[in-house]
């Protein structure tokens, strides 16, 4: 069997690879953006009517997070047979789950319409919906770094997350156009055309995901040593502790961001008397500024090395929790829009390179199951209960926002802790012993890659 190295693929692959990625990643970041927008606006008066509205927003934010957790039970599922069958072969799978799940989602009864059965089957379609998630994530990133060269890989490893602040773009638009053409009737039968247009997003992404080849770092593997047997278990038994260093540098991150982009919204308009229309202009805003920083510190670290740019990512989600909320809490437009932006740009010092950063660290045999996990896990324990968390906390001190900032820096303080643990393994050039074919983070932490391009 005859496989092509990364380096010695077409450029034009390379980018479609990377392409396809981000597509797949900006509907997956769309789906999830249009429901946490509207747990914030929605879903408290549609889904959940019957109870007070505080009530109402965090039985709407606890749905959220219910997708949240079902990810590493997505990541387990497709992560094995990624890991045995293909990459590309589970992406189109996952794709197509997810974009169904939401598309039904904007079909659904409502509580005044069907009582309890409303939310019962939102829950149901989000839980679907997080499991396909689940195994999308860790796959997209994975055909995006395996077909890259080496001294690219960070920098087409951040087209599978361009998709993330891509997908944040397109559904804070979407949300803000519909808001603004249905008016009074948003809340009547509006905001299901956000969850409708899935539908559309989904073919376009079908399409381009099934032109792109199968990863050649998975060809290359599985035709010199076969595929494994059992990937999960051999993850977890020789890199168990790269699997709880790559969910915890994950967590502060999606606890951060998900703060940033969902309970935000509902912190605004309920707190600081904010129009929706101005706190989706600032997501709008900040996640322009979020597609260009992620190029920017992915770029800088295929040439300074990732774990440098990402522990300065670290550091500054461990400082910004306060900062955030004092700027909100200001109730200035000009100074929330600020807050949000400059919270999405050094946000991406950790993204931008996260890609590479998490294929790096296991074996390719087991990488889909390894990075999936690991990325899974993070989500659920940040991002996944962020806003959920973020709306007991003010209720539980009274609308107190110190809460929520410190809730952000112990989040950010696990990130660094994780990121600074790793980067002594790879100094000591001991990584369970694990180590990909190419790209190894310790080489690069001693020797940066640098490119004539």
């Amino acid at each position: 069997m005859s496989v092509t190295s990364p380096s010695a693929r077409p450029l034009r692959m390379v980018r479609k690879a990377a392409l396809g990625s981000s597509i797949g990643t900006a509907i997956e970041a769309y789906d999830f953006q249009i429901y946490g927008v509207a747990s914030a606006l929605v879903f408290s008066k549609v889904f959940f009517s019957n109870v007070p509205e505080s009530v109402g927003i965090i039985l709407s934010f606890a749905s959220l997070a219910v997708g949240f957790l079902a990810r590493p039970f997505g990541a387990i599922v497709f992560g094995h047979f990624g890991d045995k069958l293909g990459r590309k072969k589970l992406l189109i799978i996952t794709l197509m789950g997810a974009g169904t799940c939401t598309t039904l989602i904007g079909a659904l009864p409502t509580f005044t319409q069907v009582g309890v059965i409303a939310p019962l089957l939102l829950v149901t379609l989000r839980l679907l919906q997080g499991i396909f998630h689940g195994g999308e994530q860790g796959g997209a990133v994975l055909m995006a770094v395996e077909h890259a060269p080496e001294n690219r890989r960070g920098w087409y490893g951040s087209w599978a997350f361009l998709g993330s602040p891509g997908g944040v773009l397109l559904a804070a638009g979407t949300m803000t156009i519909t808001i603004a053409a249905t008016g009074h009737n948003f809340l009547v039968w509006g905001w299901r055309i956000p969850f409708l247009i899935s539908f559309v997003l989904l073919g376009v992404g079908m399409i381009i995901r099934a032109t792109v080849s199968e990863s050649p770092e998975f060809e290359k593997a599985t035709a010199h040593g076969g595929a494994s047997r059992a990937p999960l278990i051999e993850v977890i038994r020789n890199s168990w502790r790269l699997v709880l260093a790559s969910i915890g540098v994950n967590l502060g991150f999606n606890a951060f961001i998900w703060v940033l982009i969902s309970y935000s919204l509902a912190y605004g308009t309920k707190y600081l008397d904010l129009s929706r229309q101005e706190m989706l202009r600032a997501t709008l805003v900040g996640s322009v500024a979020m597609i260009i920083a992620i190029l920017t510190f992915a770029r800088l670290s295929d040439r300074v090395g990732r774990i440098k740019v990402m522990i300065g990512g670290g550091v500054f989600l461990t400082l910004y929790g306060f900062p955030l909320f004092m700027l909100l809490d200001t109730a200035n437009v000009t100074l929330v829009f600020v807050s949000i932006i400059v919270g999405f740009v050094g946000a991406s010092a950790l993204f931008g390179p996260l890609a590479a950063f998490l294929v790096e660290l296991f074996p390719t045999k087991v990488a889909y199951s390894g990075v999936s996990l690991g990325y899974s896990l993070g989500a659920v324990l940040g991002g996944g209960l962020a806003p959920f968390i973020a709306s007991l906390l003010m209720e539980a001190t009274n609308g107190g926002s110190w809460s929520v900032s410190l809730y952000l820096t112990l989040g950010g303080a696990v990130t660094l802790a994780c990121l600074i643990y790793l980067r002594q393994r790879m100094f000591s050039g001991n990584l369970d012993g694990n180590r990909p074919t190419k790209g190894t983070l310790s080489r690069e932490l001693k020797t940066p890659v640098h490119t004539s391009r």
